[in-house]
């Protein structure tokens, strides 16, 4: 039982890891002369960064930041949860508030990912998505599949 709240554990913090940096890193899109992230826009000739601003779709891009800022929290929080849970919770319940906060975390993360997909850079032909967008959607399976761990896992002896 050690070993799978350990791997649990160790599941739980990759997916955090992997958001955070996700969130803060500056390349959710990247061409030859800038990269692009949900907060600014950096160009490789003079090495200067400005804020983000796409006409008519600020709107969007603070549905992006908000659900990758919660996905952060909340996975956060489930994390404490977890630990809070994984020392008071009677032997033989389950894991369900510590589950719902990573399902909730996901949904953050597909929306915020959808969003920037359908809305982002569809006709822009210069460039590819960077490592943070696919970082998010990697970030997608990982708190979906440890909130079904969480829901289905019972605390043993």
């Amino acid at each position: 039982m050690l070993l799978l709240l350990t791997s649990i554990f160790l599941l739980h913090l990759t997916a955090i890891i992997l958001l955070i940096i996700s969130t803060a890193h500056n390349v959710w899109w990247s061409s030859k002369g800038y990269c692009m992230d949900i907060w600014k826009q950096c160009f490789y000739t003079n090495n200067s960064c400005v804020d983000v601003h796409y006409q008519g779709k600020e709107e969007y891009l603070q549905t992006v930041q908000a659900g990758m800022v919660l996905a952060v929290i909340f996975a956060c929080c489930g994390l404490f949860i977890f630990i809070c849970q994984l020392f008071t919770l009677k032997k033989g319940n389950r894991f369900i508030f510590t589950g719902l906060f990573q399902l909730l975390s996901c949904l953050c993360v597909i929306t915020a990912a959808s969003v920037y997909t359908v809305h982002f850079h569809s006709d822009d032909k210069n460039g590819g998505y960077g490592s943070s967008y696919i970082l998010a959607w990697i970030c997608f399976p990982l708190t979906l599949l440890s909130s079904i761990i969480y829901v289905i896992l019972r605390k043993r002896e």
